[in-house]
């Protein structure tokens, strides 16, 4: 077997090429080499504990020698979204917890009876700890961010093995397998890491404004009294205040059947669209060094393989965020009108909220960065106004009437002008009539009947009716 005259070589024909030295280290072959664990460990997002880098690197290897059903290992972002969970403090819900989360949420709902024309959910409401939220909303996740992860990992997978040499892919052989599964590997990580963060700042299923747990209504008691330090608000307050939200996005959900696939299907669009951009991959490739692993966590974290926005892109972008902003405006403006005379610090609570929501925390910007998808409702006030506006001129019932089919929701321009919505509704309302009206004309033939005071006499060539007498012409 011949070395490879591009690379260095240690006298017994094995090559030295940085990249193939990582992979070997990586499958076991020299144990870690000259990757340090701890370097590795910053890369992935863990803490550096010997134990679980242990339990780690026995999983990866495992990992990277089996076969996975597509580019991303959706198992091995599984168990680094448990074990991110797990590694901040994240105690087991205890009785007293679970029996104040379901008596908030019961009191919430009669707080929204009032205020709503959407009927109750007779959902039991549920206490998370982190790991179960990750448990509960995961496969919701993977179909979110399945589109974008799948051409991150077979980019990175593609540029990897473009970037060795052409005798060293004949050395490895069966092993190709392996550089195939590695980056589903590098990215299931990266996004099980994501998720992993994002389950210490989420306080209820639907924190996010989309239904991640499908017919469920929870809160996680650890994040909602995270949530509540340093507002001087009494944490019972704080509970029930985000009962009242959670209760209301799992009513309007669960009654309005068709609003959970809608969000799905936006989002969906949007992440298809979504291009990598290679040669940024291929750059990233062949700059690897495997004493610096830490380079491609901080390349995805930035979101470096996601270009510009095509046109189409930003139309997408609008309508999910349009629909996230209705979505999230409903639940503001209902949450205000239930607690407003029963909590003193709902005010607050709200403010607070809607700031939270507007900017993210850190876990939800590290999110968005990595798969290049945003899910926060930058116009929530605006949507509030609307939906206020139109109770004030429809009543509840006839707000709430909005929600009965997708086509009848506020578009962009409706944001951007709440006091003319129901003008602009009734003239395409108007529009789509004359339309209709048209159509069952055609239908009946009625293009083809004179109109009303024309004969069905046929006219002659010189557009006199046959037979007819000229008043001028002489008779006889």
């Amino acid at each position: 077997m011949t070395s490879n005259p591009n690379t260095p070589s240690n006298g017994d024909d094995s090559p030295q090429d940085p990249l193939a030295e990582m992979l070997k280290n990586l499958m076991g072959g020299q144990g870690m080499g000259n990757i340090d664990p701890a370097e590795l460990a910053k890369a992935a997002g863990l803490p550096n504990d010997p134990n679980m880098l242990q339990q780690m690197f026995a999983q990866v290897q495992a990992m990277m020698s089996s076969t996975t059903e597509g580019p991303v290992n959706w198992q091995l972002a599984h168990e680094n979204a448990r074990r991110v969970a797990a590694a901040s403090t994240d105690p087991s819900v205890n009785a007293l917890q679970s029996r104040e989360v379901d008596e908030a949420l019961r009191l919430a709902e009669l707080w929204l009876d009032p205020f709503t024309d959407l009927q109750a959910t007779g959902l039991i409401g549920r206490a998370w700890s982190r790991a179960e939220w990750v448990e509960a909303t995961l496969s919701t996740w993977k179909r979110l961010t399945e589109p974008v992860a799948n051409s991150i990992a077979k980019a990175l997978s593609d540029a990897l093995t473009q970037q060795m040499p052409e005798e060293m892919k004949a050395m490895m052989g069966g092993t190709s397998s392996m550089l195939q599964n590695m980056g589903g590997a590098i990215f299931g990580m990266q996004l099980g890491q994501a998720i992993g963060a994002l389950s210490g700042e989420v306080v209820s299923s639907t924190d996010i404004g989309v239904p991640l747990a499908d017919l469920e209504m929870a809160l996680l008691p650890a994040n909602v009294a995270k949530f509540g330090e340093g507002l001087s608000i009494p944490e019972n307050d704080v509970r029930l205040f985000l009962a009242v939200r959670e209760a209301a996005h799992a009513r309007l959900f669960v009654q309005v059947p068709w609003l959970r696939g809608h969000l799905l299907s936006a989002i969906e669009a949007y992440a298809r669209g979504i291009h990598i951009d290679m040669s940024r991959v291929e750059d990233l490739a062949r700059d690897l060094d495997p004493g610096n692993p830490e380079g491609i966590q901080e390349a995805l974290s930035q979101g470096v393989f996601m270009p510009e926005r095509t046109a189409e892109q930003s139309a997408a972008l609008e309508k999910l965020e349009t629909a996230l902003a209705l979505v999230e405006g409903w639940v503001d403006e209902l949450t205000a009108a239930a607690t407003e005379k029963v909590l003193p610090s709902a005010v607050a609570l709200r403010e607070t909220v809607r700031r939270r929501r507007a900017t993210g925390g850190p876990a939800e910007h590290a999110f968005s960065s990595l798969v290049g998808l945003e899910l926060r409702p930058r116009r929530l006030r605006e949507a509030a106004t609307l939906w206020a506006a139109l109770k004030d001129e429809r009543g509840i019932a006839g707000r709430d009437a909005i929600w009965q089919h997708p086509d009848l929701l506020p578009t962009a321009q409706d944001l951007d002008d709440p006091a003319g919505f129901t003008e602009r509704r009734r003239l395409a309302e108007a529009s789509d009539s004359e339309v209709d009206d048209a159509l069952q004309k055609l239908l009946e033939g009625g293009y083809d009947a004179p109109a009303e005071g024309e004969s069905d006499a046929p006219r002659s060539d010189d557009g006199d009716t046959p037979g007819s007498t000229d008043p001028d012409e002489p008779k006889g």
